[in-house]
């Protein structure tokens, strides 16, 4: 069931307009789709430009006509991936003092709704606290942010985004009575922590850029208008988020960017007081802390002293800076330490050692140490926090790409662990159909890039099966190997599927993010065209009958592997793709650019910088040659990548291109980044990108 062909497609007007650095003049005739009001657009879609309005519609009209003999096969696919969720499910219960709080979800709802019980049965009763699908009701878009309940459980914070631009707004609840207060604080990012008091909340403010750039003080009851100034970061390349220690008695305030951190303390019980900071900022180091109320100190993960895979040392509470940081776990080249957790009586941390993770549980007084692992070639592992500290019982999600999510409780004294939750799939899955391996490709450089494959058994490998390709690798973001019940459509209709741990992410720890951002980035597109050569020389699949996929980022990497390697590629899916590098990081006034300059470099001051960004930015290497059929998705209020990316990038493979492969664009006039809120509308758009991998595949 192939494409329709649409006897017109869209031409986007050409506009003179060009810009100058460093003695380049570039021209960009498809600089008008940015809209001059994007900020407001963010906040109200509606006052959009009519002429940039007019042409993405044009887009969605003809995308959708392309797609329309594809109705069936969408429908099939939500309804089967549908199928694969259990639509009256919850969460396993967290305990916190006398309650159990969980999530849950009712058969056909879209959102969730938050609870808690006095057991964690639900025996006496369930109370729910919020109805995600009430408040959602008349609006065309909705999604839940944080929600925070205060330590005598009498009020709830909740924050929610109704336009899909990340602008949460924060509602108060009194569990009492079970009403709002009359009042709201917006523009928030949607992460309420509160004090000790029950009384005072803390909440990160975005500015009219959507930097989260201030922390303020709300006491409950009070104007919003008189919220106290806590905190104000002045670098707009530092983003700035509010949260807690586990003991709950500290309010951590994070000041970052992608290499370099900074963090202050309030003490939770006198909320008021001035915040302390734990380290100046020193460019390249990053720390986090948490604090061991019992012994003292302060447990700091960090990367200080050369240690590129971080450690763990410590700190008195009353002098916490570098200075008097001693090893606790030290340094461990080639094991890469992501995170940790503090109880009273141990310290866990999850670290990543042969690019699988593992969790390592010490107890505090004797040093001992419990490892935690798995013996399956691809997994994913995490930990989950939880409101307890004093505690001797950890939870963690394990799951694999045949082996659907399961949750565990871990007794650490009896060194036990009982399955507390596994992943339902209602319309049945039997992990015995399906084979998951892990290979290895070599880089143009040598380097051996990790793949993790799925496939169903009997499945053909002479290289006639299709191959659908997922990357992402920036950010130092690990694509894991985790349970998709989604992807099985695409695996039970004949296709191979893949994941290319390249590098920009940490799957081979620290080092393999340095080796794929800024003068190095151009190894994430060539370990990418690796991975994609080396199965189909393997025989899993052959080139051109590949279908890559990858969002945000990962479709900047979508767009840079179309223009280097067109023919290895039947079909390219690019989401919210950020593929017009170069403008976008020549312009300051974007939320993500400052913060960004560390992950590709700054081309505004960095003539350096500017060349080797123009080597690969998508959009200004589109070329007059033959493309791969290619579906971008995008949001109009999408914050993070701005919808005119993706249009631009279309206008001009429209223009250039020399083939007469499907060429769509749709763009979701009511969603941002995340794409439809709702659970079963995003998985409308899941149907859609599956339908046309099938469809380009010739397996529709």
């Amino acid at each position: 069931m192939p494409l329709a062909r649409p006897a017109k497609a869209p031409i986007a007007a050409k506009k003179p307009h060009s810009h100058t650095h460093h003695g380049v003049t570039v021209e960009d005739p498809y600089a008008w789709l940015r809209a001059e009001n994007w900020q407001d657009v963010m906040r109200k879609p509606e006052v959009l430009d009519k002429e940039i309005r007019a042409y993405l519609e044009a887009e969605n009209a003809y995308a959708d006509e392309a797609l329309k003999p594809l109705d069936g096969l969408r429908e099939t696919l939500f309804t089967e991936i549908r199928g694969r969720i259990k639509e009256d499910d919850s969460s396993v219960p967290a305990k916190d003092g006398d309650w159990y709080y969980f999530r849950k979800f009712e058969t056909g709802a879209q959102h969730p709704l938050d609870c808690r019980a006095r057991d964690a049965a639900g025996k006496d009763g369930v109370e729910v606290l919020l109805d995600g699908n009430k408040e959602a009701e008349g609006e065309a878009y909705f999604k839940l942010g944080g929600l925070s309940h205060t330590r005598d459980h009498k009020m709830l914070a909740w924050a929610a985004d109704r336009k899909g631009s990340e602008f949460f707004t924060i509602h108060f609840r009194d569990l009492t009575r079970g009403k709002d207060l009359d009042y709201t604080v917006p523009d928030t990012s949607g992460d309420p922590v509160w004090a000790l008091d029950n009384e005072t909340l803390f909440y990160t403010k975005l500015d009219d850029n959507h930097r989260p750039c201030q922390v303020y003080r709300h006491r409950v009851g009070t104007d919003p208008a008189a919220d106290v100034l806590v905190y104000e970061e002045s670098d707009p390349g530092f983003f700035v988020g509010v949260s807690e220690t586990q003991d709950s008695a500290f309010i951590l305030i994070s000041t970052h960017d992608h290499q370099t951190a900074e963090t202050w303390l309030i003490d939770a019980r006198d909320p008021a007081s001035k915040p302390r900071c734990v380290e100046p900022r020193r460019a390249g180091i990053e720390y986090d802390v948490e604090h061991d109320g019992p012994r003292g100190r302060f447990l700091i993960h960090t990367n200080d002293a050369d240690a590129e895979d971080f450690k763990i040392v410590e700190a008195p509470v009353e002098a916490p800076g570098a200075a008097n940081w001693e090893d606790v776990v030290p340094h461990q080249a080639g094991i890469y330490i992501i995170g940790q957790l503090l109880y009273r009586d141990h310290h866990l941390r999850i670290e990543r050692k042969d690019g699988l993770k593992r969790i390592v549980i010490r107890t505090l007084e004797t040093g001992e140490e419990q490892v935690i692992g798995f013996e399956e070639e691809a997994y994913d592992l995490d930990l989950h926090g939880g409101y307890e500290y004093a505690t001797t019982n950890v939870r963690f999600a394990y799951s694999s790409m045949t082996t659907p999510a399961e949750i565990y409780d871990y007794d650490i004294a009896a060194g036990t662990r009982v399955l507390r939750k596994r992943q339902e799939i209602p319309s049945g899955h039997d992990p015995k159909l399906y084979e998951t391996r892990r290979l290895f490709a070599t880089a143009k450089d040598g380097e051996r890039i990790p793949i993790s494959i799925l496939y169903r058994k009997g499945t053909p490998l002479d290289g006639s099966a299709p191959l659908y390709l997922y990357g992402y690798g920036s950010y130092g973001i690990t694509m894991d190997p985790h349970f998709s019940a989604g992807v099985l459509s695409l695996v039970d209709r004949g296709f191979v599927h893949a994941v290319a741990h390249i590098r920009g992410g940490k799957e081979g720890g620290y080092r393999w993010y340095r080796m794929g951002k800024t003068t190095a980035k151009k190894n994430t597109f060539e370990d990418f065209i690796a991975v994609a050569e080396h199965l189909a020389a393997e025989k899993y699949t052959a080139r051109g009958n590949i279908v890559a996929h990858g969002g945000s980022a990962g479709g900047m990497l979508m767009g840079a592997v179309a223009n280097m390697a067109p023919d290895l590629f039947k079909g390219i899916i690019a989401e919210v793709a950020f593929v017009d590098v170069l403008n976008t990081m020549l312009d300051e006034t974007l939320p993500l650019t400052p913060p960004e300059w560390l992950e590709w470099g700054n081309p505004i001051e960095d003539e350096e910088a500017y060349s080797y960004i123009a080597s690969y930015s998508p959009y200004d290497k589109v070329g007059a040659q033959a493309y791969p059929n290619i579906l971008a998705i995008a949001g109009l209020t999408d914050p993070r990548v701005t919808y005119w990316e993706p249009a631009k990038w279309v206008a001009r493979l429209r223009d250039l291109k020399t083939d007469d492969n499907a060429l769509l664009l749709k763009t979701n006039m009511e969603a941002g980044h995340g794409g439809a809120s709702g659970r079963f509308e995003r998985l409308k758009e899941v149907a859609l990108v599956y339908a046309f991998a099938l469809a380009v595949a010739g397996k529709a």
